[in-house]
């Protein structure tokens, strides 16, 4: 039997095996470091990536609320310049409003002026027609009067009535008379009408209108034409005893309008006639 001697290459060096042990331990605690700063890193990039997320949203929301801040800013200007507007208009609706009242304040204050100036000229007027009648009154008691006297005057030379208009001198009396188919006057005719013409001198204001008639006998043409000729003879000596031409007028009526309607040789007498009508002027005019 062979005695084999211990391979010394098997049994392990005491320091060897420290060394191992420590190598082991440090990889171990190297791996778990690693495993933890791995986890760190980890850790740490979740939650940036959460800040991250979270500051994204608060991004968003915030850049929401600028949109947001945005369109309330613009509709705020809008409404500060429609404010403005409606504050410039109503200023300006003010401004023409304190002028139309002004306006119309002046208007008013002219309105009254006018009124106050008509009053004053209705009062004049009323006071001016109220003169003009009591004047226009006393004119016509005036005529009256003078008419009156005249009428007396005439009435003593020919008959002579009142009329609307003035008076009436019908000459057509036994005084005076025309002769058949004449327009000449006789002389007791122009006796009677010097004493008319006498009186109507010393008168005033008034017209003369000579009526000239015929009888019934002779067409009505040449009755017209004689006729005619009988108030021109009167006017004619009228005016050469001084009574002014251009108050007086004639017209004749022929036979149309008889005094007296027969045919007996007294009453175409009466018919061949002159009427005078005296037209006062005074109270026409007055009026």
């Amino acid at each position: 039997m062979s005695i084999i001697p211990p391979n010394t290459a098997e049994v392990p060096n005491p320091e060897w095996r420290g060394s191992s042990h420590w190598l082991l331990a440090s990889l171990v605690v190297g791996l778990i470091l690693f495993l933890l700063l791995c986890w760190f890193f980890w850790a740490r990039l979740r939650w940036n990536e959460a800040q991250l997320q979270a500051a994204s949203q608060r991004l968003e929301m915030l850049a929401g609320k600028q949109e947001s801040l945005n369109t309330d800013l613009r509709q705020a200007r809008e409404q500060t310049q429609t404010a403005r507007e409606q504050t410039r208009a109503a200023e300006e609706r003010a401004a023409k409003s304190e002028l139309a009242q002004a306006q119309a304040a002046k208007e008013a204050e002219q309105a009254q002026a006018a009124k106050t100036l008509a009053d004053q000229q209705a009062q004049r007027a009323q006071q001016q027609a109220q003169n003009a009648r009591e004047e226009l009154e006393q004119i016509r008691k005036a005529r009256e009067e003078e008419l009156n006297l005249m009428q007396q005057a005439l009435s003593k030379v020919a008959a002579t009535r009142r009329t609307a208009d003035g008076l009436v001198i019908d000459l057509g009396n036994d005084s005076f008379k025309f002769d058949f188919d004449k327009a000449t006057l006789r002389p007791e005719n122009r006796e009677l009408l010097s004493r008319l013409a006498g009186i109507l001198l010393v008168s005033h204001g008034y017209r003369l209108h000579v009526y000239g008639y015929s009888d019934d006998i002779g067409t009505d043409e040449y009755n017209q034409g004689l006729s005619e000729r009988r108030a021109q003879a009167v006017r004619d000596y009228f005016a050469k005893s001084g009574i002014p031409p251009e108050i007086m007028t004639t017209k004749g009526f022929g036979k149309s309008s008889p005094r007296v309607k027969a045919k007996s040789p007294e009453a175409r007498e009466k018919n061949r006639r002159v009427e005078i009508g005296i037209v006062d002027t005074v109270i026409k005019y007055a009026e």
